[in-house]
């Protein structure tokens, strides 16, 4: 079977088959897919634009500014010996847990594009950079899908904890520490634009990069459906269960495999709350297959490797997992205390756009001027008046 595989004339077929059926099932259910179209759109007006696109834009200013390489200079001495990376690479880490995905992807390859971290620091920083932000985890899967906001909080914990331990585990990809430490880095000067140049060019990038991301959310949501009306999730379902899933946990492990918020979502009940929540956590770590198109629209022709991505994100969803069953067995947690929070995760869609714009606009901001002013003065008291270290 993998003999035939290899064959290009197979797989071509295989592929034509595949567009052949895809089409099929567009004509044969086009209300289906017109409602998920819809859905996502609606998921990409009042969510994705005004949640991502300033990050976005933070994210381009901080690398052409010159932000992350002061930050880079101040913390080389704290992230190249925790995560052999160079000390830029905070910038990446940090916008990651802020702005959720994948924004810390966007900014590991920008700074990969800037010079001021090499390609295999890059398939590093990709492995453990690219993280759920605190308000889908907060709001959405442990005030909404939970109705607690304790399970908001652990999950967050263990999720964070879990990917510093993959970038912990990841430092050990690409080339021993002998022979790094033969060839240390030598700082390069820093290079920045003018404000202007900077925030125009910021802005054209982040829209082009929020329009690729909602492409892509418009899409999943279409599949979704799809899937739905035709058992696709169903027979996947069924698969599992022959590997000793029960078909309930079987479906919702598909559903979060393919899609986070749909996979989150299927965890609401009043039974086995441990176990659910150790299904969110992976879920969140794992992050999706639309999450992973999106990073991987990033990735075409930056000279990247996906694989140390999907492979640090894999070993994310099962190290949190692990931590929240063990923290639910020594901290137990008690049912959900408000089962009307649980709409919340279908209302996703229904946010009012003016507002999380502006809510996101100004954390971005605020991010922004917490990352200058911890730059400005991690750098004065690293460089101190010595004329010899001004840039």
């Amino acid at each position: 079977m993998l003999r035939l595989l290899r064959e290009k004339r197979v797989r071509d077929a295989l592929v034509g088959l595949a567009l052949l059926a895809a089409t099929a099932g567009l004509v044969a259910a086009p209300e289906q897919a017109i409602a998920g179209a819809r859905d996502g759109l609606a998921l990409c007006f009042n969510v994705i634009v005004p949640s991502l696109f300033p990050f976005f834009v933070l994210s381009s200013l901080v690398v052409d500014l010159g932000l992350a390489a002061y930050l880079g200079r101040a913390l080389e001495g704290l992230m190249r010996p925790l995560f052999r990376v160079s000390g830029s690479c905070a910038a990446a880490v940090a916008l990651g847990f802020i702005g959720g995905y994948p924004v810390g992807a966007r900014t590991a390859l920008q700074l990969y594009q800037q010079g001021l971290c090499s390609k295999t620091e890059a398939e590093r920083l990709l492995a453990f950079c690219n993280n759920s932000g605190p308000a889908f985890i907060l709001g959405v899967v442990g005030a909404g899908v939970f109705g607690d906001s304790r399970v908001g909080f652990l999950l967050y914990l263990t999720h964070a904890l879990a990917s510093l331990a993959v970038g912990l585990l990841f430092r050990f990809y690409g080339g021993s520490q002998r022979q790094r430490a033969a060839q240390p880095p030598r700082p390069k000067p820093i290079q920045t634009v003018t404000l202007p140049a900077a925030f125009t060019g910021a802005v054209a990038r982040s829209l082009q990069s929020t329009l690729n991301i909602c492409a892509f959310v418009v899409f999943f949501a279409v599949v979704l459906q799809l899937f739905s009306a035709y058992g696709v999730f169903a027979a996947l379902a069924n698969l599992l269960s022959l590997a000793g899933f029960q078909p309930e946990w079987a479906q919702r492990l598909v559903a979060g495999l393919l899609e986070l918020s749909s996979g989150v979502s299927s965890l609401r009940g009043t039974t086995q709350l441990a176990g659910r929540v150790s299904m969110a956590a992976f879920m969140l770590g794992w992050a999706g297959l639309s999450v992973h198109c999106q990073v991987l629209s990033f990735l075409v022709d930056s000279g990247l490797s996906a694989k140390t991505y999907l492979a640090g994100k894999l070993c994310h969803g099962l190290a949190a997992a692990w931590l929240t069953w063990g923290l639910t067995r020594l901290f137990p947690l008690s049912a959900p205390v408000a089962d009307y929070l649980a709409d919340q995760a279908e209302s996703i869609a229904a946010l009012d756009f003016s507002t999380a714009l502006a809510a996101s606009s100004l954390a971005a901001l605020a991010g922004w001027l917490i990352l200058a002013a911890l730059c400005r003065g991690l750098w004065r008291n690293r460089c101190g008046n010595s004329p010899g270290n001004r840039v």
